[in-house]
């Protein structure tokens, strides 16, 4: 999952969601990380739908005006996955060296994958010998389906830009998290993060993504609730959620009513997710949720799952830890914007050498 450093070359990375397209391009200084462009551009609803591309033409399109707004000159890119054609898990083989696994894994993956082997696309990364020691080692196993794959690099490809890493979102937002936030080794920490149509829950310990889960859940959700208690267009409850437009009296009650009951089922799945991992980690708690992804800014839910799961929650910032020229990128801006850019921001840390 993550290329080596020797040959450092300059990427832009494009979170491609199921309802905006984020850009971001930073460069790597003696301080840390600092920050170049960043850039949003929404898309329709439909043209991508759970991590499938539906209207590849206006993805490519709206992929090409973003990058030509934003005055990109580098053409290579780096992206990433998320939904049910990603399989992420844990799981245990026989000790082996990195070389001897990358010969094998193909017929040790087998029986991890409810898909064809030969559909696939599969990493993996070395977690460290099992607790047990029973000559064994963990092993995090990612499996993406190749024509997701092929349908991703095919729109950057029509964009006039050059696919050289292909991410998951979870490992995106590893990465991010060890730029900004200086976790404590033992601990575990949640990020929930809540897309368009899609919620992806993962536990980072000692800075390695240990556990993922994704539910068909996010902002959309929301809004389709609002909608339907309201009795208003996609539209008009989408602005209600955001703001965009301020709600008459009996609007607001009906509108809270809806908020809470979508948050509440999203709490509900978030703890499920949350004692299943627990469950199998004896001993183990969870220190922190941190939360990321448009659909975190709905109001009342970082409370909701505070409560609900009993664990301090707190909204992730995604560029907490980067610099950014003020006059470039106003500060009041750049927190507006960061519910949006844990993924971008992950993968524009990404720099890549040929393996």
């Amino acid at each position: 999952m993550n290329f080596s450093f020797n040959k450092k070359k300059d990427a832009v990375a494009f979170d491609i969601g199921s309802n905006s397209i984020k850009l971001v391009q930073m460069n790597r200084t003696k301080k840390g990380w600092e920050l170049v462009k960043m850039g949003m551009a929404d898309l329709p609803p439909e043209a991508i739908v759970d991590g499938s591309i539906i209207d590849s033409m206006t993805v490519t399109n709206t992929l090409r005006d973003l990058a030509k707004e934003h005055g990109v000159k580098v053409k290579d890119t780096v992206s990433s996955l998320t939904g049910h054609s990603v399989i992420i898990k844990k799981v245990s083989f026989p000790a082996m060296t990195d070389d001897e696994l990358a010969d094998s894994i193909q017929w040790e993956a087998e029986q991890y994958i409810p898909f064809p082997i030969s559909d696939v696309n599969i990493d993996f990364q070395i977690l460290g010998a099992d607790a047990e020691g029973r000559g064994q080692m963990d092993v995090m196993l990612v499996a993406v389906k190749r024509d997701v794959i092929n349908d991703y690099t095919n729109v950057i490809k029509e964009a006039g830009l050059n696919p050289v890493v292909i991410d998951v979102d979870s490992f995106a937002l590893e990465n991010m998290m060890e730029v900004n936030y200086p976790l404590p080794p033992g601990e575990n920490i949640a990020m929930v993060n809540i897309g368009a149509s899609i919620t992806s829950i993962s536990v980072i310990q000692g800075g390695i993504t240990i556990f993922t889960r994704s539910i068909p859940m996010g902002g959309n959700q929301f809004t389709e609730e609002i909608q339907r208690q309201l009795n208003i267009s996609f539209k008009d409850a989408e602005d209600l959620k955001t703001g965009a437009r301020e709600p008459s009296e009996q609007e607001a009650q009906d509108l809270a009513s809806a908020l809470e009951s979508v948050s509440t089922n999203l709490a509900f799945e978030v703890k499920r997710s949350m004692d299943f991992f627990l469950g199998g980690a004896h001993g183990s708690y969870m220190s922190k949720i941190f939360l990321s992804g448009g659909g975190s800014r709905i109001a009342g839910l970082q409370n909701l799952l505070q409560e609900k799961t009993s664990v301090p929650v707190e909204p992730v910032d995604p560029f907490k830890g980067i610099e950014a020229n003020p006059k470039q990128f106003a500060p009041e801006k750049l927190k507006e914007a960061a519910p949006f850019f844990g993924v971008a921001v992950g993968l524009a840390t990404r720099r890549f050498a040929d393996r």
